[in-house]
């Protein structure tokens, strides 16, 4: 019985390192055929990598930085390909400056088959009334739309447009925009979405708004989409609006956290969450802004210029202006002012809307006279702390 069992014991342990010996010559010989694969890639990858590198500085005008940075994404050895890619392009009104644009943003295109592939999509785009402009633009912000399938993907995107936007101009937005060629089913969700703001009865003008500039917006899922809609409408928006659609746009990008950690941002400032909400439906945007900008503008208004947390957030698109090149040199302007007696003390931000020419007519050249430093100060050369020292100087030497 234990020789049966000894016998037994042997032949499987046999069995076994035979399995293992034929496991690891699987092993080796899969080392060996990539061995051999790298070995070839690196022998033969030098030569293409050197001619793809002068090609596309050469014959496309990219930089060293850039040609090196796109020959990771394609190499070939021979131009022949490539240069029926520019020539193509170049009959459909692409300079050599357009050129350069398309072949950073999507080196591939010079792999593509001029004849089955480009001119099929830009014979396509001169059909339905595409200026050259409108094709070069195309080419230029979105190249990788003339490696998407013509049937499946730019002909009906094109007749869903068509049907939603109508004019040619909107429809070459919205595919400048890589959207509508990232996404499957695009023309499916979004017509369920705009059935949807349709009988809440939002304007067809608004509609075709959020399919030209939000598309991402509009085409969420559809139950998602509903929801937020719902929500939208509960906070107060109403969808005659336009302010509705920043909502819903809002809502759809930013999560409840996020939502509620932008709230307790504003809350440090000293503002009741009704105060909030009525900032929100004032301008829902002001809710999209980074923590560190929200926090910047209000310690610039609060601390340093006096401004009421209230008074800000009546005019919630503050938080969209650029604090350095706007909010800084004119509240800075209107400070001065006010602590001269010259204009009033309740200015509001609408100071902000102003267009340049206005305010610098208005609060600087009407004010020259009374104070010279003014568009020093507007201009960042000097600061309010420095136009007050520079007063009370020459105020002294006056007395003297």
């Amino acid at each position: 019985m234990s020789t049966n069992f000894l016998c037994k014991r042997v032949v499987s342990v046999s069995l076994t390192n035979v399995g293992l010996i034929l496991e690891i010559s699987k092993t080796q010989m899969h080392l060996l055929r990539n061995a051999r694969l790298l070995f070839f890639r690196s022998f033969s990858s030098p030569k293409q990598h050197s001619f793809s590198v002068s090609y596309l500085i050469n014959s496309c005008g990219l930089s060293q930085e850039k040609a090196l940075s796109a020959s990771r994404k394609v190499q070939f050895e021979t131009p022949e390909r490539a240069d029926s890619v520019l020539a193509v392009l170049r009959d459909y009104g692409c300079t050599d400056t357009h050129i350069s644009k398309a072949v950073s943003k999507y080196p591939l295109l010079l792999t593509a088959d001029p004849e089955k592939t480009l001119l099929p999509k830009l014979e396509f785009f001169r059909s339905v009334g595409f200026s050259g402009p409108d094709i070069v633009s195309i080419v230029v912000s979105s190249p990788y739309i003339l490696k998407r399938s013509l049937e499946n993907q730019i002909i009906p995107n094109y007749n869903f447009l068509k049907s939603v936007v109508m004019m040619n101009e909107n429809i070459v937005r919205a595919f400048i925009s890589t959207f509508w060629f990232s996404v499957q089913n695009v023309p499916e969700t979004v017509a369920a979405n705009i059935a949807t703001l349709k009988e809440i009865g939002v304007p067809i003008s608004n509609i075709r708004f959020l399919v030209k500039y939000l598309p991402n917006v509009v085409s969420q899922n559809r139950e998602k989409f509903s929801t937020t809609v719902k929500k939208v409408i509960e906070m107060g928006f109403s969808p005659l609006r336009h302010s509705f659609l920043n909502a819903v746009q809002v809502s759809c990008q930013l999560t409840e956290f996020t939502f509620e950690h932008k709230i307790e941002v504003y809350r440090r400032w000293g503002l009741t969450d009704d105060e909030i909400m009525l900032m929100f439906r004032l301008d829902p945007i002001c809710m999209r802004h980074s923590e560190k900008k929200i926090s910047s503008v209000m310690d610039f208004l609060v601390n340093k210029m006096g401004w009421d947390p209230v008074a800000i957030a009546r005019y919630p698109s503050v938080f969209a202006r650029s604090l350095e090149q706007k909010v800084i040199p004119r509240c800075s302007v209107v400070k001065v002012l006010q602590m001269k007696g010259l204009v009033k003390k309740d200015l509001s931000l609408s100071i902000l809307a102003y267009t340049e020419k206005n305010f610098i007519n208005r609060f600087v050249v009407k004010y020259e006279q009374d104070v010279p430093e003014l568009l020093s100060l507007y201009k960042g050369k000097i600061g309010i702390s420095d136009l007050i020292f520079a007063s009370e100087e020459i105020r002294a030497k006056k007395q003297l």
